[in-house]
Protein backbone atom coordinates (compact mmCIF):
# COMPACT_ATOMS: atom_id res chain seq x y z
CA UNK A 1 0.00 0.00 0.00
CA UNK A 2 1.38 3.13 -1.11
CA UNK A 3 1.00 5.93 1.26
CA UNK A 4 0.85 9.54 0.12
CA UNK A 5 1.76 12.16 2.48
CA UNK A 6 0.24 15.81 1.82
CA UNK A 7 2.21 18.62 1.05
CA UNK A 8 5.08 16.32 -0.11
CA UNK A 9 6.20 16.22 -3.64
CA UNK A 10 8.01 13.30 -4.90
CA UNK A 11 10.95 13.99 -7.11
CA UNK A 12 10.31 12.92 -10.26
CA UNK A 13 13.61 12.30 -11.08
CA UNK A 14 14.41 10.43 -8.14
CA UNK A 15 11.25 8.16 -8.62
CA UNK A 16 12.41 7.81 -12.26
CA UNK A 17 15.74 6.83 -10.89
CA UNK A 18 14.45 4.30 -8.35
CA UNK A 19 12.49 2.93 -11.25
CA UNK A 20 15.76 2.81 -13.29
CA UNK A 21 17.46 0.96 -10.80
CA UNK A 22 14.95 -1.78 -9.76
CA UNK A 23 14.38 -2.77 -13.44
CA UNK A 24 17.94 -3.42 -13.85
CA UNK A 25 17.65 -6.49 -10.95
CA UNK A 26 13.78 -7.20 -10.99
CA UNK A 27 13.50 -8.99 -13.73
CA UNK A 28 10.96 -12.13 -13.67
CA UNK A 29 13.24 -15.02 -13.01
CA UNK A 30 15.54 -13.97 -10.42
CA UNK A 31 12.29 -11.59 -8.81
CA UNK A 32 10.51 -14.59 -8.81
CA UNK A 33 7.48 -12.43 -10.25
CA UNK A 34 6.54 -10.69 -6.77
CA UNK A 35 6.62 -7.04 -5.67
CA UNK A 36 9.86 -5.89 -3.92
CA UNK A 37 9.20 -2.18 -3.64
CA UNK A 38 8.70 -2.16 -0.05
CA UNK A 39 12.31 -3.89 0.61
CA UNK A 40 14.07 -1.95 -1.89
CA UNK A 41 12.80 1.15 -0.81
CA UNK A 42 14.15 0.73 2.59
CA UNK A 43 17.08 -0.47 0.95
CA UNK A 44 17.39 2.71 -0.92
CA UNK A 45 16.33 4.80 1.98
CA UNK A 46 19.25 3.54 4.39
CA UNK A 47 22.89 5.23 3.75
CA UNK A 48 25.53 2.80 3.21
CA UNK A 49 28.09 3.32 6.05
CA UNK A 50 30.89 1.21 5.72
CA UNK A 51 33.83 -0.06 8.52
CA UNK A 52 36.98 -0.79 6.31
CA UNK A 53 38.12 1.78 3.69
CA UNK A 54 38.39 -0.41 1.09
CA UNK A 55 34.75 -0.36 1.05
CA UNK A 56 34.31 3.18 -0.08
CA UNK A 57 34.89 2.37 -3.48
CA UNK A 58 31.45 0.58 -3.20
CA UNK A 59 30.02 3.63 -1.89
CA UNK A 60 31.66 5.27 -5.06
CA UNK A 61 30.30 2.88 -7.30
CA UNK A 62 26.77 3.64 -5.56
CA UNK A 63 27.48 6.90 -6.77
CA UNK A 64 28.38 6.53 -9.93
CA UNK A 65 25.40 4.58 -11.02
CA UNK A 66 23.30 7.93 -10.98
CA UNK A 67 25.40 9.30 -13.62
CA UNK A 68 24.85 6.00 -15.86
CA UNK A 69 21.28 6.52 -14.94
CA UNK A 70 21.74 9.88 -16.20
CA UNK A 71 23.63 8.94 -19.45
CA UNK A 72 21.06 5.92 -20.56
CA UNK A 73 18.16 8.33 -19.96
CA UNK A 74 19.52 11.15 -21.47
CA UNK A 75 19.89 13.52 -18.36
CA UNK A 76 22.26 16.50 -18.19
CA UNK A 77 24.70 16.82 -15.22
CA UNK A 78 22.34 19.85 -13.96
CA UNK A 79 19.32 17.91 -14.09
CA UNK A 80 21.21 15.13 -11.84
CA UNK A 81 22.13 17.48 -9.07
CA UNK A 82 18.67 16.50 -7.14
CA UNK A 83 20.27 13.25 -6.94
CA UNK A 84 23.39 14.21 -5.45
CA UNK A 85 22.10 15.75 -2.21
CA UNK A 86 22.56 12.36 -0.81
CA UNK A 87 25.27 9.83 0.41
CA UNK A 88 25.12 6.04 -1.44
CA UNK A 89 22.39 4.18 -0.53
CA UNK A 90 22.79 0.33 0.74
CA UNK A 91 20.58 -0.22 -2.47
CA UNK A 92 22.76 2.07 -4.72
CA UNK A 93 25.58 0.69 -3.58
CA UNK A 94 24.35 -3.20 -4.23
CA UNK A 95 22.76 -2.75 -7.37
CA UNK A 96 25.63 -1.46 -8.30
CA UNK A 97 27.89 -4.18 -7.47
CA UNK A 98 25.40 -6.45 -9.21
CA UNK A 99 26.04 -4.73 -12.24
CA UNK A 100 29.98 -4.97 -11.84
CA UNK A 101 29.57 -8.62 -11.07
CA UNK A 102 27.90 -8.97 -14.29
CA UNK A 103 29.64 -7.15 -16.94
CA UNK A 104 32.79 -6.80 -15.58
CA UNK A 105 33.32 -10.44 -14.15
CA UNK A 106 30.89 -13.10 -15.05
CA UNK A 107 29.73 -11.75 -18.45
CA UNK A 108 28.55 -14.96 -20.51
CA UNK A 109 26.65 -14.04 -23.69
CA UNK A 110 25.44 -17.42 -23.55
CA UNK A 111 23.96 -17.07 -20.21
CA UNK A 112 22.42 -13.77 -20.91
CA UNK A 113 22.02 -11.26 -18.44
CA UNK A 114 23.01 -12.33 -15.01
CA UNK A 115 22.59 -9.28 -12.64
CA UNK A 116 19.79 -9.69 -10.74
CA UNK A 117 21.05 -13.12 -9.77
CA UNK A 118 23.80 -11.43 -8.33
CA UNK A 119 21.58 -9.11 -6.53
CA UNK A 120 19.03 -11.47 -5.31
CA UNK A 121 21.91 -13.98 -4.10
CA UNK A 122 22.78 -11.02 -2.17
CA UNK A 123 18.99 -10.12 -0.80
CA UNK A 124 19.44 -14.15 0.27
CA UNK A 125 22.50 -14.48 1.98
CA UNK A 126 21.33 -11.07 3.92
CA UNK A 127 18.33 -13.09 5.24
CA UNK A 128 15.98 -10.78 3.04
CA UNK A 129 14.61 -13.24 0.50
CA UNK A 130 10.67 -13.41 2.27
CA UNK A 131 10.80 -9.86 2.53
CA UNK A 132 8.86 -9.17 -0.69
CA UNK A 133 5.53 -6.41 -0.35
CA UNK A 134 3.22 -9.18 0.49
CA UNK A 135 5.52 -10.47 4.00
CA UNK A 136 7.26 -6.98 4.60
CA UNK A 137 8.27 -6.33 7.94
CA UNK A 138 10.08 -3.14 8.33
CA UNK A 139 11.13 -3.71 12.01
CA UNK A 140 12.91 -6.77 10.70
CA UNK A 141 14.44 -5.32 7.33
CA UNK A 142 15.98 -2.74 9.19
CA UNK A 143 17.63 -5.11 11.84
CA UNK A 144 19.44 -6.81 9.22
CA UNK A 145 20.51 -4.17 7.24
CA UNK A 146 21.78 -2.82 10.64
CA UNK A 147 23.48 -6.08 11.07
CA UNK A 148 25.09 -6.39 7.86
CA UNK A 149 26.30 -2.48 7.66
CA UNK A 150 28.08 -3.05 11.79
CA UNK A 151 29.33 -6.45 10.45
CA UNK A 152 27.58 -8.13 13.17
CA UNK A 153 26.70 -11.16 10.66
CA UNK A 154 28.30 -14.70 10.70
CA UNK A 155 32.28 -15.70 10.32
CA UNK A 156 31.58 -17.47 7.05
CA UNK A 157 29.36 -14.28 5.82
CA UNK A 158 26.03 -15.36 6.08
CA UNK A 159 23.71 -12.35 7.31
CA UNK A 160 26.18 -10.07 4.86
CA UNK A 161 26.26 -9.94 1.04
CA UNK A 162 28.15 -13.51 0.74
CA UNK A 163 28.81 -16.33 2.32
CA UNK A 164 31.55 -19.06 1.96
CA UNK A 165 30.94 -23.12 2.47
CA UNK A 166 31.28 -23.89 6.34
CA UNK A 167 34.86 -25.62 5.45
CA UNK A 168 36.16 -21.88 4.66
CA UNK A 169 38.08 -20.55 7.56
CA UNK A 170 38.12 -17.00 6.45
CA UNK A 171 36.79 -14.69 8.57
CA UNK A 172 34.34 -12.78 5.94
CA UNK A 173 34.11 -10.02 8.74
CA UNK A 174 37.14 -8.94 8.15
CA UNK A 175 37.19 -8.45 4.52
CA UNK A 176 36.18 -5.66 2.43
CA UNK A 177 32.76 -6.70 0.33
CA UNK A 178 35.22 -6.67 -3.25
CA UNK A 179 37.30 -9.51 -1.82
CA UNK A 180 33.92 -11.24 -0.26
CA UNK A 181 32.91 -10.95 -3.49
CA UNK A 182 35.64 -12.70 -5.41
CA UNK A 183 35.84 -15.41 -3.01
CA UNK A 184 32.35 -16.23 -3.50
CA UNK A 185 32.09 -16.14 -7.29
CA UNK A 186 35.48 -18.26 -6.96
CA UNK A 187 33.64 -20.72 -4.92
CA UNK A 188 30.56 -21.16 -7.26
CA UNK A 189 32.74 -21.34 -10.11
CA UNK A 190 35.37 -24.02 -8.91
CA UNK A 191 33.31 -25.57 -6.38
CA UNK A 192 29.29 -25.71 -7.44
CA UNK A 193 30.26 -25.04 -11.41
CA UNK A 194 28.09 -22.84 -12.68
Amino acid sequence: MNVRLRGVKKDPISERYFRWMTDLVCDCEYAKGLSWDALFRELHQTTFTYILPMDENRAMDGIDLRYRFGYEEDYSRDELLDLDDRECSVLEMMVALALRCEEHIMDDPESGNRTGRWFFEMIDNLGLSDMDDEHFHRDRVRFVIQRFLDRKYEPNGKGGLFSLESGNHRDMRHIDIWYQMMWYLNSILYERRL
